[in-house]
């Protein structure tokens, strides 16, 4: 079950509450699922119930509790446990991995796209930053995110220096003041130092992965291909996926998305929440939460990586396609978000 059907499941639970007279309400058009905060457990927790108790005129903690009866017992969800004033935990079947990895990798980097625009009169997005490196880079990075979110945008600075377009890969659509019409001004902290030395990819990383009112690091830290650059961490992530791919195919199987027993409860949620984390990226205007993100998957991602080979005389199973296409899925996200970021993603490393 993806986070997407999950969502739905959610909605029918609620709907089959209200037509067996167990809630007075109006069936939403969404419910948000995201991975459990603080006091949290199981795969997914949602705040529905919290959402519904004002209309429904019963406390929090009730409506969790009708909504817990119908939700038990459907296909692919083995568990809803009750938290706090009235938050659904729920822990997903063995099967939910396969649904989430043939998403994955079907949609490819893609994965976490809207296909249509979000605004109905194609309206555009303006973005307006001053003469900064830091402040173009961002509003670049900000105009891919809102772009695979459906929306058309249009980029304007106060200053361009040409060299930016080749260093960094960064364009404007107009240099002047702002437009007429008011944009969204993109003013991050700038860059203490020139990070046009480090090249693109660790220039781009070392301005972005910082939030906007954060001061970013500009140093060699971003080159060092060691753990404790995250960058390297993310792309190191990535080029593993890839070469399990060729290793398995010097053996001669491929992935499969199934059931995965083993797999890391802490890397399906995050490549479950990719979808959601790109829309608030959107959103709120702010790459470094894609950044941020990317580094939650590598690191959950790379203790898992050296079991999904065979192992001495082992021949190749099921479970072997099925953890093979597990990280595939995420290098697939690895791969989509340092595309959105304007940072290549490399098969080897």
């Amino acid at each position: 079950m993806t986070p997407a059907e999950l969502s739905s499941t959610v909605l029918h639970a609620v709907r089959r509450a209200v037509d067996a007279g167990e809630l007075d309400v109006t069936v939403p058009a969404r419910a948000v699922v995201a991975p459990p905060g603080p006091g949290g457990c199981g795969d997914y927790a949602t705040n529905i119930a919290l959402q519904l108790a004002r209309p429904a005129g019963q406390p929090p903690y009730r409506v969790a509790e009708v909504l817990r009866s119908y939700l038990v017992g459907v296909d692919g969800v083995a568990d809803v446990v009750l938290t706090g004033p009235g938050f659904l935990n729920i822990s997903l079947g063995g099967a939910a991995p396969a649904a989430l990895v043939e998403e994955i990798l079907s949609a490819g980097t893609r994965y976490g796209h809207a296909d249509a625009p979000d605004a109905p009169d194609n309206s555009v997005v303006g973005l307006h930053c001053p003469h900064d490196l830091r402040a173009v880079v961002v509003a670049d990075a900000v105009a891919r995110v809102l772009r695979c979110q459906g929306a058309l945008v249009r980029v304007t600075a106060e200053g361009f220096d040409r060299e930016w377009t080749a260093a960094l890969g960064v364009r404007v659509d107009g240099v002047g003041p702002a437009p007429a019409s008011p944009p969204v001004t993109v003013r991050p902290v700038p860059a203490p130092a020139d990070p046009l030395p480090l090249g693109r990819d660790a220039a781009r990383w070392a301005l972005l992965h910082p939030a906007a009112h954060d001061r970013p690091r500009i140093g060699d830290e971003h080159l060092a291909q060691r753990e404790g650059n995250p960058l390297f961490r993310v792309r190191y992530a990535h080029a593993r996926s890839r070469a399990l791919t060729r290793n398995a195919a010097d053996l001669g199987f491929a992935a499969e998305p199934g059931p995965v027993p083993d797999a890391p409860q802490e890397l399906l949620a995050a490549l479950g929440d990719h979808p959601r984390v790109l829309a608030a990226a959107a959103a709120h205007r702010a790459p470094d939460r894609i950044a941020r993100h990317l580094v939650a998957v590598a690191d959950a991602a790379l203790p898992f990586l050296p079991a999904v080979l065979p192992r001495g005389g082992e021949k190749p199973s099921a479970a072997h396609r099925a953890r093979l296409a597990l990280a595939e899925a995420a290098g697939t996200v690895l791969a989509g978000g340092l595309t959105l970021l304007g940072i290549d993603a490399p098969d080897h490393l």
